[in-house]
């Protein structure tokens, strides 16, 4: 076997692993069972409403990139898997951490950076659109909720607005009834709510709650979303999307947004905005609130915070700052930014984006490669790298996954 042959079985063989891995990961979000308490097989068939839809936007968006690629007559192999699965130890997981091409040569053009990065995004958002017209469209009736969650069908059909503004988890007929204002509950109930994970809005998801869906009542909350398996492999794809379109060093985004402007004022913008990305991530990473306890406990933890949070910003910004006193600096000022914002107007970013911050300053770089030709884009490509930043905003979520007491 040659060594071509070998890659082939190898992309082969991740593409089948990740089949897998997402139909597990479509099981243990959709039906709230983990595999490892075992599956029957309906159980796991039923996970392909997940994996197929997920694993076809994530394929068409890689063979974009890879087809362009070709007909530039760029060097570039298929598509490589990365299968991610954490089911084993209870942790739950989309199944995969996404697919990637090699482009096994230098890219010579602006033009050609443009037209291979903007492909990608843009094709597999026309499949995401697809599968969420489809997904609320076909909405179950609420019947379908009460089998995951029999305990939901106490509260009826609007069971999300009743349950909203409970101050408790576990209700028991000995609370205020007034307060309470259910007089038809059994003596206990368990909402099967103790953890909370949430998926945040993106306002394409909101167009499709306001206009798609045929009936408001059988359209899911941001807490019920995992249970509907379309809806889930669309609403991360718009998230993949999003985060591919950052317009920042060597995304496909950065692509654009170099395409659009040249490498100077690339450096410029891509600076300006994995700024505005990591401030908002840090954003209430500690404030002022962390010191209300006095004790020498609450001091220590508070200084260790900051601490780590400001190596965080140092060590992210490797790509931003060649010397490490200007990383000092950014970090240093930065932070007490953040920390006086926050404290002041009691405003909060979101943590989970600070990983994505190191991975571009750290490891993908804010800066795009240099070209030999420089020849601006047609009209007709500006209004295509437009239309991707357009994309970019439509499909972003501030804060993509939310859990809360867990």
């Amino acid at each position: 076997m040659d060594n071509q042959q070998k890659t082939k079985f190898i992309q082969i063989g991740l593409f089948i692993i990740t089949l897998v891995t997402t139909t597990f990961a479509g099981v243990e979000w959709t039906i709230g069972k983990f595999v490892i308490t075992g599956l029957t097989w309906d159980e796991f068939l039923y996970g392909f409403n997940f994996s197929i839809p997920f694993l076809l936007i994530l394929t068409v968006h890689e063979f974009g990139h890879f087809f362009t690629a070709r007909y530039h007559k760029i060097r570039v192999t298929l598509p490589y898997y990365i299968p991610m699965w954490f089911g084993f130890i209870g942790m739950p997981t989309i199944g995969t951490m996404g697919a990637f091409i090699r482009i096994k040569e230098h890219i010579a053009s602006r033009i050609k950076y443009f037209d291979v990065g903007v492909s990608g995004p843009i094709a597999g958002f026309v499949v995401a659109i697809a599968f969420l017209i489809y997904g609320f469209q076909t909405l179950p009736e609420t019947e379908y909720i009460y089998e995951i969650h029999p305990e939901y069908e106490v509260f009826g059909e609007n069971f999300e607005e009743r349950m909203e503004g409970l101050d408790t988890l576990i209700l028991k007929k000995d609370l205020n009834p007034e307060r309470m204002a259910y007089e038809t509950l059994p003596d206990t109930i368990d909402t099967g709510r103790e953890g909370s994970v949430s998926f945040g809005d993106n306002i394409l998801m909101n167009l499709g709650r306001s206009y798609l869906a045929p009936d408001d009542r059988y359209v899911p909350s941001s807490k019920e979303l995992m249970h509907y398996p379309i809806l889930l492999a669309a609403y991360l794809a718009f998230f993949f999307t999003a985060l591919n379109l950052l317009p920042i060093g060597q995304l496909d985004g950065g692509h654009v947004l170099f395409g659009l402007f040249g490498e100077k004022n690339h450096g410029i913008i891509s600076r300006v905005m994995f700024t505005a990305f990591l401030f908002y991530a840090g954003l209430g990473w500690v404030t002022t609130a962390d010191l209300i306890n006095n004790s020498i406990e609450s001091l220590a933890s508070f200084l260790l915070s900051i601490g780590v949070y400001l190596f965080i910003v140092y060590w992210s910004t490797a790509s931003v700052f060649k010397e490490k006193q200007n990383r000092i600096l950014y970090a240093t000022v930065m932070f007490t930014l953040q920390f006086f914002i926050a404290s002041i107007f009691k405003v909060e970013g979101y943590t989970g984006w600070l990983l994505f911050s190191v991975l571009i300053g750290r490891f993908i770089g804010v800066d795009h490669p240099p070209v030999i030709d420089n020849q601006p884009l047609s009209v007709g490509r500006k209004v295509l790298g437009w239309v991707a930043l357009i994309i970019f905003i439509l499909s972003f979520s501030p804060q993509p996954l939310v859990i809360e007491g867990i």
